[in-house]
């Protein structure tokens, strides 16, 4: 997953109208990254430029970011440097992975001086430089001795290019130099021989080449010839027409899960139906698109971390106590015998005197009339130790009353907090993490922590809609499933939920129509994927009329009983899912 010099090449040329526009303001919102404002005659554009190690990149972008109240000493020196100059180019030395913007702008003599911002687009050695005269006026990261031996980047120091291989340009090699570097590099996997070939590919296009030559199969680069030689200098020559001609067809990758995995200029067939593929108009806007929903993804995990521990330590001090519970259940299944042993020392008083260890008598209640040996307390009289049994008899029998009780209410809140913890995995926003917080608050699991701001307005339920048109709905969260199947569904409307499994809550609007078996079935489907089975094989779904929905009496957010359902058996799609999704 790395921008590499092809892919900066199409996002240079989407720069080139920025040329000729004049500097309107300049925001340095985090640490690594800086967004400068250039207006042209066509309007004001903002181009965003990250220097950080796991997201650096330089593009257009549409997206509102939060700027910090003082601006950082980076932010103000090119304030100082490039304030209303006007961008005169916009140079890439090869398919380096650098893109040099050229400024025109006026010194503190007042003398027109080039400004030149270096955006060094190189993972973790990745860089903002600001250079004038051939030297280094700052870095958005001073590189020194401790960092690189190599290549400084201090101020006042000439700036020089980082190390560079000797790699072919795809867009200018010819056949017979690509040949000959195949034939003289050392065997290796194909494409990882053309990573050491080519400047400025990343792996994911070196994959794509490799797999168009075999067709999907394994070459070694030693062995390749004949028509899988000539695939792969067709797939070349292809990609480079479709670089030059600006003809590129930007596609991102997710897997089934809906997690960003990679991006290329190149329509993309190596991963088969293993990925779903999203097609974008521009390069900026794919990075947009690509960079924002990753960081969204990650902040929504990190801020959700508290409350996925927390939800497992209740889950697992729940089910420890049930199994506490569980066990003094089992003890009470010595009532009887505790009962009996009272009855038959009650009726061999006579036979018993105060300082027996033991009773050894007649079982009456069993027809043979075995002898049994009853334990005795030798400080006891022997009424005091009937009392004894008959004491113990009473506190299993109200035992086993309220264990039963408690296990059932520990079961409800374990089902509870597993109906919680499956929302919060498919949560797809911060606002649905904070409605899952506001639920667990209610719930007594997270206290208050003070302050007048007003939670914002929880998001109204997923909807989707089937091949035959009717709109169906899924709940994100507990309390909006009791919403939508309690209080918004009508009577005709048909209600779905996952079989003995966690899940969401899926309406299907009918509108007092009969909705066709295929809608059904895809309702059934979308509930399985919006459940804690959406990795199984074949998950049950239960379904029935909303009107034989109710929701039982002190039951937790979410918790609803239901009869004269039917089941269906689906299995879990998420690309169907993903294609009726609105």
């Amino acid at each position: 997953m790395a921008l590499d010099g092809a892919f900066l090449y199409a996002v240079r040329r989407e720069l080139l109208p920025l040329i000729g526009g004049r500097v309107e303001k300049i925001h340095q919102p985090s640490r690594e990254e800086v967004i400068i404002s250039i207006r042209t005659r066509s309007g004001s554009s903002k181009l965003y430029i990250s220097a950080n190690a796991g997201s650096a990149r330089v593009h257009i972008t549409e997206s509102s970011v939060d700027n910090p109240q003082t601006p950082p000493m980076f932010c103000m020196l090119l304030r100082k440097r490039l304030g209303s100059g006007k961008l005169t180019d916009i140079r890439q030395d090869g398919l380096e992975r650098i893109l040099f913007l050229d400024f025109e702008c006026v010194n503190e003599l007042g003398d027109i001086v080039t400004v030149t911002l270096a955006c060094e687009i190189m993972g973790r050695c990745s860089n903002l430089v600001i250079i004038c005269g051939g030297k280094v006026v700052d870095s958005i990261k001073r590189v020194d001795e401790d960092m690189s031996r190599e290549r400084l980047v201090l101020p006042g120091m000439n700036y020089t290019m980082p190390p560079r291989d000797d790699r072919l340009n795809f867009l200018e090699a010819e056949p017979e130099e690509i040949k000959e570097r195949l034939s003289s590099t050392e065997p290796k996997e194909l494409s990882k021989a053309l990573i050491r070939i080519f400047e400025g590919i990343s792996p994911i296009l070196a994959r794509e080449w490799a797999f168009f030559a075999g067709r999907g199969a394994h070459i070694e680069s030693n062995t390749i010839s004949g028509d899988r030689l000539d695939r792969l200098l067709f797939a070349i020559k292809r990609t480079r027409e479709q670089l030059l001609n600006g003809e590129c067809c930007f596609s991102a990758v997710s897997d089934k899960e809906g997690q960003l995995k990679d991006f290329s200029f190149i329509r993309l067939s190596q991963f088969g139906t293993l990925m779903y593929t999203k097609e974008l108009e521009s390069a900026s806007e794919l990075l947009d698109y690509f960079y924002s929903e990753r960081d969204r993804a990650a902040r929504t995990k990190q801020r959700a971390n508290d409350l996925f521990k927390l939800l497992m330590n209740l889950t697992d001090r729940t089910a420890r106590r049930i199994a506490a519970q569980r066990e003094e259940l089992d003890a009470c299944a010595d009532k009887e015998h505790d009962k009996l042993c009272g009855d038959l020392i009650s009726a061999n008083m006579y036979r018993i005197q105060k300082g027996d260890s033991a009773a050894v008598v007649e079982n009456f209640y069993d027809e043979s009339c075995p002898q049994i040996t009853i334990p005795l307390d030798v400080r006891k009289t022997p009424a005091q130790n009937a009392q004894h049994y008959y004491s113990e008899y009473k506190k299993s029998v109200t035992a086993e009353e309220k264990l039963a009780v408690q296990i059932q209410k520990g079961e409800e809140e374990l089902q509870y907090l597993e109906s919680v913890f499956d929302s919060l995995t498919r949560a797809s926003s911060e606002n649905d993490i904070i409605q899952l917080r506001l639920e667990l608050r209610e719930q007594g699991y997270v206290k208050y922590a003070g302050g007048k701001a007003k939670p914002p307005k929880a998001l109204p339920p997923v909807e989707y809609r089937s091949s035959d048109g009717f709109t169906i709905l899924v709940g994100r969260n507990n309390k909006q499933n009791d919403q939508l199947s309690l209080k918004f569904a009508e009577k005709s409307d048909i209600w779905l939920h996952t079989q003995l499994i966690t899940g969401s809550h899926v309406l299907i609007l009918t509108d007092g129509a009969a909705p066709p078996d295929k809608t059904i079935e895809e309702a059934a489907v979308i509930a399985a994927v919006n459940s804690s089975g959406r990795n199984s094989g074949l998950v049950p779904v239960d379904y029935c009329l909303a009107k034989f929905v109710k929701k039982p009496a002190g039951a937790k957010p979410g918790k609803v009983i239901f009869t004269n359902y039917k089941t269906a058996f689906v299995k879990p799609d998420t690309e169907l899912e993903q294609s009726l999704r609105v």
